[in-house]
């Protein structure tokens, strides 16, 4: 009885997308922190410039999260991290498909 196989190329496209998207790093929207502290950590750490820091905090504000940084899942461990020693909720994930 014939058995039907995926052709190898195609398990491979399928691992390489889920090994291509990236991590994130979201922060949560709290009420202890204010708008101005978020956004000064989002220059600090980051270096972002004003006009983002600011759009940054607004969509945290307003949305109640923002994607601060994407990148490898080592990485966004770390950034993860900083964000809690700064006092800000943050969490990782992989970036949306």
């Amino acid at each position: 009885m014939p058995t039907e196989t995926v052709p190898e190329q195609d398990v491979r496209s399928d691992e390489e997308a889920v090994v291509a998207r990236p991590w994130v790093t979201i922060v949560w929207n709290d009420p202890v922190n204010l708008m101005s502290y978020v956004a000064y950590v989002f220059r600090s750490y980051f270096g972002y410039s004003e006009q983002k820091a600011e759009r940054l905090m607004l969509q945290v504000h307003q949305e109640g999260r923002a994607v601060v940084a994407t990148g490898s899942r080592e990485a966004m461990e770390v950034d993860v991290q900083a964000m809690h020693g700064f006092g800000l909720w943050a969490t990782l994930q992989r970036e949306d498909a």
